[in-house]
C-alpha cells in the first residue's frame, strides 16, 4: 500500500535537498514531525539513521536504505508490526523544482489498515510538502 504526493517549489532544487537532507530541523517547517535527532554524524548517507517523533506515533528510527546525492533518498522503519518506507524525490525545473513524497506500509495489518491508514497517509504528506514549500520559498533568493 502506497501513496505520494507532489508539489511545485519555486526555490532550487539544491535548497530544498538541503532543507530536507537537514533531518535534525525539520521540526522548523513541518508539523508532521515533533522531533528529530540524528542518531550519526558526517554527511546524510545510506545507513544514517534519525529518531523521530511524529503526533500520534510512537518514537521510532528510520533508517536510510536508498541514497541518490542531491535528488532522493528512502528510509524505512519498523512500529506497530508495520513496516513503513518513505521516500523523498527532488527533481529541478525552470522555475525550482518538484518535491514527490512517498510512504508505503507493509504487513498484513497493513493490508487491513490501509483503508483508514491511506486518507490520513496523504494527508502527511501533503502538509509536509507544503511546509517544505512555503519554508524553502521563504529561503530562496528572489
Amino acid at each position: 500500500m502506497k501513496v505520494e504526493h507532489t508539489i511545485e517549489i519555486n526555490a532550487p532544487a539544491e535548497t530544498v535537498w538541503a532543507v530536507t537532507a537537514d533531518i535534525n530541523n525539520w521540526p522548523d517547517w513541518t508539523p508532521t514531525v515533533e522531533k528529530a535527532t540524528r542518531q550519526d554524524e558526517g554527511p546524510f548517507r545510506i545507513g544514517s539513521h534519525a529518531r523521530m517523533q511524529q503526533p500520534g506515533m510512537p518514537e521510532a528510527i528510520w533508517t536510510v536504505i536508498e541514497m541518490d546525492e542531491g535528488q532522493s533518498f528512502a528510509w524505512e522503519t519498523h512500529m506497530r508490526g508495520i513496516h513503513f518506507t518513505a521516500t523523498h524525490h527532488t527533481v529541478a525545473t525552470e522555475t525550482g523544482c518538484t518535491n514527490t513524497l512517498g510512504l508505503e506500509l507493509k504487513s498484513v495489518l497493513a493490508f487491513l489498515l490501509w483503508p483508514l491508514a491511506k486518507r490520513q497517509a496523504l494527508k502527511t504528506l501533503e502538509t509536509e510538502n507544503k511546509g517544505l514549500k512555503e519554508f524553502c520559498e521563504r529561503k530562496a533568493p528572489a
